[in-house]
């Protein structure tokens, strides 16, 4: 296997195994998983977003947003309104129990993550960083 294709294994792998045990980590603690995490932090990060924004800010189909919105709704995190101009869009806010819960996840998955970059010394840290901002730079216009 060449290098490059090494590299891309490897992050793809590592990105797996940090989404997977920080879905558990969510569910364990907060009855969330990974997937709803990124509605809420996406519907928190830009207010009033209609389901086929978020699932094209998520590369996810309007399905699976739709599926996640309602569970998310039930769990009184997401609320969905009319809009007044099309009646035919619907518009997701987070509730203020939507609020909170992602502030706790936040803080969560930080202290969690956190751990498995906190043995690195800091100079490795910063290289790692510039280069999977390269890699990302150069994927986007992919």
């Amino acid at each position: 296997m060449q290098p490059a294709n090494l590299i891309s294994f490897r992050i793809q792998n590592a990105a797996a195994l940090l989404y997977k045990t920080s879905d558990r980590v969510l569910q364990e603690k907060l009855n969330i998983g990974m997937s709803q995490f990124k509605i809420l932090s996406a519907v928190q990060s830009n207010q009033r977003l209609l389901q086929r924004h978020i699932a094209t800010a998520l590369n996810q189909t309007e399905a699976s947003i739709s599926r996640q919105v309602r569970l998310l709704h039930r769990k009184g995190l997401l609320m969905t309104q009319l809009n007044p101009k099309d009646r035919r869009q619907h518009i997701t806010t987070l509730t203020p129990t939507g609020r909170r819960l992602i502030t706790t996840a936040l803080e969560i998955l930080e202290d969690f993550q956190s751990q498995f970059i906190a043995g690195l010394p800091k100079q490795p840290q910063t290289e790692l960083l510039r280069s999977l901002e390269y890699i990302e730079q150069r994927i986007l216009p992919l």
